[in-house]
């Protein structure tokens, strides 16, 4: 289980920091973007590892986990979005009404992945709708700082809210598997080591 909680933690800061880059940069890990949001549509997996297509899936968000958990200098911007998710998470588990509004909209849009792909714009503008449509209307809202230009890119501004749809998928798949703001608090060391070693596997999988 502790294994599971580094892994679904590691979802959330993966879709944080996507979001994070494109709403700096306007661009971002294509790869890892695809493996986030595909995790949206993994309702029974097997495993946390699973949830991502394996571990090689959640790899950006283990590297981007060590960078927040042994690096002095950690990105606050990074860490307020993370804490802002498990947040939304939070109100979401409250809302039975709002979780099976999100179960049957993206199933429907499953239909879509199926034919496009889950990278193609017209899915990301679905899921987008799909967040603004319940998430967005949660208190407080999750607040994206970044450059002007690239959060008034309609498009951009589609990506980064079905990226934030993944890093809510990734919180509830955080506490399924017992991940609370204590243990947080308490074991960052102890997720630091644990990410590495999976981080290490990811590489000997992918290799």
């Amino acid at each position: 289980m502790r294994e599971a909680r580094v892994i679904a933690l590691a979802g959330v800061l993966q879709a944080c920091r996507l979001v994070r880059d494109i709403a700096t940069t306007g661009r971002t890990d294509a790869t890892s973007a695809r493996s986030s949001l595909d995790s949206v549509f993994r309702f029974d997996a097997d495993s946390a590892a699973d949830v991502f297509g394996g571990l090689g899936g959640v790899r950006l968000g283990l590297e981007t986990l060590l960078d927040q958990f042994e690096n002095d200098r950690r990105d606050l911007t990074l860490t307020q979005l993370v804490v802002g998710v498990l947040r939304l998470e939070r109100k979401l588990a409250n809302r039975p009404a709002m979780l099976r509004e999100l179960r049957s909209g993206i199933e429907s849009i499953q239909r879509q992945v199926d034919h496009l792909g889950v990278a193609h714009a017209s899915v990301q503008a679905r899921l987008a709708e799909l967040y603004v449509a319940t998430l967005s209307q949660l208190r407080p809202r999750v607040v994206v700082h970044g450059n002007p230009l690239q959060l008034s890119d309609a498009q951009k501004v589609e990506q980064i809210r079905a990226l934030l749809l993944a890093g809510v998928r990734a919180a509830v798949l955080w506490r399924q598997v017992g991940g609370s703001q204590l243990r947080l608090l308490f074991r960052r060391r102890e997720y630091a080591m644990l990410a590495r070693g999976l981080l290490t596997r990811s590489t000997l999988d992918s290799g």
